[in-house]
């Protein structure tokens, strides 16, 4: 039969609700493509590129199943040109279709790819996500700010989750209060095992392709979920066994266990293997079935973070790019220290996380934030590096939402879009929130002296460099009045004790 139509489907648009696969139609042809252009970018953690490949492979396998026309194109065939556009112009001059679709990316760099082809290229919606492009710019039409909690407010309501009518349940929009505990001392976490699958003929297959990866990876097991069964058992196994408690310690950090009781669906959720409002519902309804074993705090907590922080990421991302992935608030220019990419380091809570990221490819957002994020905004790192980190090391990370979360609430190099202030702190909060500082080589209550804390002389020294910047910042001038009130002599040893650690970085 002819081939009618062309539709292109990406890495991270394994839907299999979409629309396009409702019927069986031999006269429409499905593409995928594993094309050397989008693994090499940034470089990726390994365990990122097998997972989205294997991911992909599974897809093509079902929509064979199902009785769909497809062509697959991997990593090693030898008519891949490794490239969307010159891939599908040869298809289009062996079939002649009458179109050739793709389905909207969520990146700004390959929307504008697609939009200049030199070939007809039609687009249609990813039917994914629970806001549009430009849903959060009509939002805030006239306003100068964006306020999180205003777009959430707004999302609870429109799609009544966790609404009694017109209101709230529990009386209250947001009980983040409630949520920055830390975790007791040698708690015994019980969350499920990810099934380890085989991804060796992947692994090796990204080998001979020698693609430029960072991180570890056993290749025998994989404990990421790369097809919509397995993630839907993992939401299922979330449900029932982390998310009791997951509102309570979502910030805790501990050497003890790399995801705590979050629910890892990250990545499943954003090559979209499963679709948000499915596991808002779920938890959701958990709630309902049992207000008593779920407490508000847990289920609100994590809803939030779907239905209300990932769109408002992306609505900021559409609003806002490409001039967004240029900003540097601060003339930031150092460069991330060498051991961002191999954890050696003194810095306990720093060694960890790093470590934890290059062996799971995944870190939780006050890991994120707190520890990696919060030390490359002190030490001034340029946003540019940031970004590609993150953007390379974390299997869940792709622009739309890696960029606003990094550039923005990490470093602050929006000026304010995304968040209302910088998100530093000394080594106290990291004592707080993490068992990290037991055992470290640096003493977390010291500014200065040989084993002072670095977090603790870089806080200071980062609003002193950046005073002319934040000091009318209203959440904020408290900081200025407790540096004002310190005697000179002790700025003095504060601020040369940071001069010293930024020149022996790489010795910490």
């Amino acid at each position: 039969m002819k081939i009618k139509e062309i539709r292109l489907v990406l890495g991270d648009q394994l839907n299999i609700n979409h629309s396009w696969f409702t019927a069986i139609d031999p006269s429409v042809l499905y593409v995928l493509m594993e094309v050397k252009t989008e693994s090499t970018y940034v470089t990726h953690h390994i365990q990122k590129v097998v997972a989205i490949f294997s991911a992909m492979r599974e897809f093509a396998s079902l929509l064979k199943d199902k009785g769909h026309q497809l062509r697959y194109f991997k990593i090693n065939d030898s008519d891949n040109h490794h490239d969307f556009i010159k891939n599908l112009t040869v298809l289009q001059q062996e079939f002649n279709p009458q179109k050739t679709y793709y389905q909207l990316p969520d990146e700004y760099r390959l929307d504008a790819y697609f939009k200049q082809a030199n070939i007809p290229l039609f687009p249609v919606d990813s039917e994914h996500f629970l806001t549009g492009r430009d849903d959060l710019s009509a939002l805030f039409e006239g306003k100068k700010t964006f306020l999180m909690e205003t777009f959430y407010r707004h999302m609870r309501k429109k799609h009544q989750v966790l609404m009694e009518q017109d209101q709230p349940v529990g009386g209250q929009w947001n009980f983040d209060h409630d949520n920055r505990k830390k975790l007791p001392s040698n708690t015994a976490i019980f969350t499920t095992a990810l099934e380890l699958t085989d991804q060796t003929a992947v692994y090796e297959e990204i080998q001979r392709a020698q693609l430029k990866t960072i991180g570890e990876i056993v290749s025998t097991e994989f404990s990421w979920t790369v097809t919509r069964s397995a993630a839907l058992e993992l939401l299922q196994a979330f449900v029932d066994q982390a998310l009791p408690l997951f509102g309570t310690y979502q910030d805790a950090m501990t050497t003890q266990h790399w995801f705590v009781y979050h629910s890892r669906l990250s990545f499943a959720l954003n090559v979209k293997l499963i679709s948000p409002i499915e596991v808002i519902r779920a938890v959701e309804q958990a709630y309902v079935n049992n207000p008593t074993g779920y407490a508000l705090n847990q289920v609100e907590g994590f809803i939030r973070q779907v239905l209300g922080w990932r769109e408002y990421m992306r609505g900021i991302y559409w609003a806002k790019m490409p001039e967004f992935s240029t900003l540097n608030y601060f003339g930031n220019e150092a460069q991330l220290p060498t051991w961002y990419w191999t954890g050696e380091t003194n810095m306990n809570c720093l060694h960890h996380s790093i470590k934890q990221s290059l062996d799971h490819a995944y870190a939780h957002h006050i890991q994120r934030l707190m520890v990696t994020g919060n030390f490359a905004s002190l030490l001034g790192v340029h946003p540019d590096e940031v970004d590609r980190w993150y953007l390379g090391i974390y299997i869940d990370a792709f622009e739309w939402v890696e960029i606003t979360n990094t550039r923005g609430m990490s470093q602050f190099a929006d000026g304010g879009i995304v968040g209302s202030k910088p998100y530093v702190s000394s080594g106290a909060y990291i004592q707080k929130m993490s068992n990290y500082c037991e055992g470290c080589y640096y003493n977390s209550k010291e500014k200065f002296g040989e084993k002072a804390c670095p977090f603790n002389t870089l806080y200071w020294d980062f609003y002193d460099r950046n005073r002319s910047l934040l000091e009318r910042n209203p959440r904020i001038g408290m900081m200025y009045k407790v540096w004002d009130k310190m005697e000179d002599g002790q700025k003095q040893l504060i601020l040369e004790k940071a001069q010293e650690i930024k020149q022996n970085i790489e010795r910490l």
